[in-house]
């Protein structure tokens, strides 16, 4: 077996690998990454997420009169993650988080010429104001893409002969000498040949368990509803067999069935790999059905206020899928999806594309959709709505008299003196008193209002995102072993290690915590690795 040796091995080439890598090089290390994608794959989900970034205490908050700071942050972290406080080392990352995400993350990125947004978005509210308080949600301009492709670049201009970069290569074991971790061997899937990667540190950065279905199956918490089928959102390669690799030696996972997923996620209609869906983030206007086209209640489901319990409520459906009725007057000015894809303006910076839409509507996505995509339908009328809904399921699961209630039902909201009383349209009403939502959210109307056709209606599934636990760690993220001590030699960031400490968010995230997470956890190892104090 050919050996290659290095200082320092990283395992994986997400943002979290790419960061760590790159901090060790700058500090003279000799490094070997190794990356299961192909090259121009390098990169991992950052290079398809959106790029939102939830940060506290930043010039850009200061600017808006949002009165921020690490203990209001703190706050509402614990509060709507149910984050335990005894549970130490998240609760250690949930602090070094909100104390540390404006110096190492929002500044170190600028210092990368990167830059954000000019608006705060104000997500994941909390269904009773439980989430966040105020705006933090900050948006990388050029989506995640831009940011991950800077990082390479970073990482190629402090190479200086000294990192060793392995693309199709799958580590299949680790290795031990002298009782500590001591390299690894891979897999080259080209060739089939092994390498032994000999090194005296190596950092697991290979994500969480939702890419692989059978994973996240089998740690699904018991008391939650499941539901029987599943898009993919995650990486494919993030299938948790190098957590089970580091149990091995004694590491340990926590909190493995605490995920992030969204709840109304459609097939993507040229997938990169199988089952691969795309996340849509749910107009808060449209009428959430069930599949029999019955609006989902008594409380509505309406997006941006809690990810986790619209997760909730669609697994528990009778059927693995529901529906998004809207019309296009609502479409053109709240429908969006996640990720740099179907981003183009923010992904390649065209500001002015960009306002335009946003102030007159998206209708270039909608058109897209519904050319492209079978799940995303569109009618002038309700019964033509039901019938292609029908026909897409194969069942006539919906009938037309259901569809024409729950508009009517709705609509009724709006006669006379408009003397209604829906909690989503309070809902809404709140969101459009923030500037940026007030943007995206329409006005309160009747879905029936003349001229705001024709009807859309979506078909939606639970989709897989992000875990939440991993690997327990420590600030400096070591992993730990059963007794809470480091094992030596072996290192763990970004997603892997639940973005710290085996689960630093808890149950909920307040969304946006995830490429931040990368980004500390990476940095505070790179640190370590160098003999330094976590930043």
């Amino acid at each position: 077996m050919a050996v290659l040796q290095s200082d320092v091995l990283v395992v994986g080439g997400g943002l979290a690998g790419i960061v760590t890598a790159l901090e060790c090089l700058r500090g003279g290390l000799r490094v070997t990454l190794v990356d299961r994608d192909t090259p121009e794959r390098f990169g991992g989900l950052a290079l398809w997420a959106f790029g939102g970034m939830a940060l506290v205490g930043t010039p850009l908050q200061a600017r808006r009169r949002i009165p921020d700071t690490p203990e209001r942050a703190l706050a509402d972290w614990v509060r709507f993650g149910e984050l335990d406080p005894d549970d130490a080392w998240p609760m250690a990352w949930a602090r070094r988080y909100v104390e540390r995400s404006r110096a190492d993350v929002h500044d170190w990125l600028l210092a990368h010429d990167l830059k954000f947004m000019p608006a705060v978005n104000w997500v994941e509210r909390g269904r009773f104001g439980e989430g966040n308080s105020l705006p933090r949600y900050h948006i990388v301009w050029g989506t995640s893409r831009e940011l991950a492709r800077r990082m390479i670049a970073a990482l190629r201009e402090a190479d200086g002969g000294r990192l060793t970069l392995l693309h199709r290569h799958r580590v299949t074991a680790l290795d031990s000498s002298g009782g500590r971790i001591s390299g690894a061997v891979a897999l080259d899937e080209d060739t089939g040949a092994d390498l032994r990667l000999e090194a005296p540190v190596v950092v697991l950065a290979s994500g969480g368990i939702n890419g692989g279905h059978e994973e996240a199956r089998r740690n699904w918490p018991k008391d939650r509803p499941m539901p029987a089928a599943m898009l993919n959102g995650a990486h494919p390669f993030a299938d948790g067999r190098l957590h089970h690799l580091a149990e091995g030696f004694g590491a340990r996972v926590t909190h493995a069935g605490e995920m992030w997923n969204y709840a109304a996620g459609f097939p993507h209609p040229q997938p990169h790999f199988p089952g691969h869906g795309l996340s849509m983030i749910p107009c808060k206007s449209a009428l959430w059905l069930d599949h029999r086209g019955r609006r989902i209640g008594p409380e509505p489901l309406v997006t941006g206020f809690d990810t986790n319990w619209l997760c909730r409520r669609v697994a528990e459906q009778e059927k693995p899928w529901t529906w998004q009725l809207l019309n296009w007057r609502i479409g053109a000015k709240e429908f969006a999806i996640s990720g740099a894809e179907h981003n183009p303006h923010i992904r390649d910076k065209r500001f002015l594309p960009f306002l335009r839409e946003t102030l007159f509507g998206n209708h270039r996505l909608l058109r897209q959709m519904q050319a492209e995509s079978p799940h995303f339908l569109v009618d002038e009328t309700l019964d033509g709505l039901a019938a292609k809904m029908n026909a897409l399921t194969g069942e006539a699961h919906v009938d037309p008299g259901a569809l024409r209630a729950a508009v009517a039902a709705f609509d009724a909201n709006f006669a006379g003196r408009a003397l209604g009383n829906d909690d989503q349209i309070r809902r809404v009403l709140h969101a459009r008193r923030w500037g940026p939502d007030a943007l995206r959210t329409c006005r309160p109307a009747p879905l029936a209002k003349k001229g705001s056709g024709p009807f859309i209606a979506i078909h939606a599934q639970l989709i897989t995102r992000k875990s939440l636990g991993g690997l327990a760690t420590d600030l400096e993220s070591r992993v730990l072993d059963a007794s809470d001590a480091p094992i030596p030699g072996l290192y763990c960031v970004g997603e892997a290690a639940g973005f710290g400490g085996g689960g630093a968010s808890g149950r909920r995230s307040l969304e946006g915590t995830f490429l931040p997470g990368c980004i500390l956890t990476a940095r505070a190892a790179a640190a370590s690795i160098l003999g330094g104090a976590a930043p």
